[in-house]
């Protein structure tokens, strides 16, 4: 059961995991399909409010990245979102393009079956 005064708060307090990130959803501001799912340190989450484009903690790469910064595909933010317990961020995003390193649109063009995967159209 979750600390209620947490849960009904109107200020924001985003709870990072024990390696300093945040999980943020991003999905297309008109009509709220999945565009992809990362991470974000503290720096990443200033640089987004700051700015208005979508900024992520890189994993693999182990440093900040501007979402597009290679691509062009950026992802310009509308609105973003916290869950009840903060610690999961939801961003509302128009997208400059692809949101998926494939080309694709969304990150999600797979879906699961009993036999393996199978390619979603889009």
């Amino acid at each position: 059961m979750g600390d209620q005064a947490a849960d009904t708060t109107l200020q924001f307090r985003p709870r990072f995991d024990e390696d300093g990130l945040i999980t943020a959803i991003c999905v297309d501001k008109q009509d709220n399909a999945i565009l992809m799912v990362a991470y974000m340190n503290s720096e990443a989450l200033d640089l987004t409010r700051k700015t208005g484009l979508a900024h992520f903690w890189s994993r693999s790469r182990n440093r900040l990245w501007k979402k597009g910064e290679t691509s062009g595909n950026m992802l310009e933010v509308s609105e973003i979102l916290v869950d009840c317990d903060q610690d999961c961020l939801l961003f509302r995003v128009a997208p400059a393009g692809p949101a998926c390193h494939t080309g694709r649109r969304s990150c999600f063009y797979r879906r699961v079956t009993n036999e393996g995967l199978e390619m979603i159209e889009e």
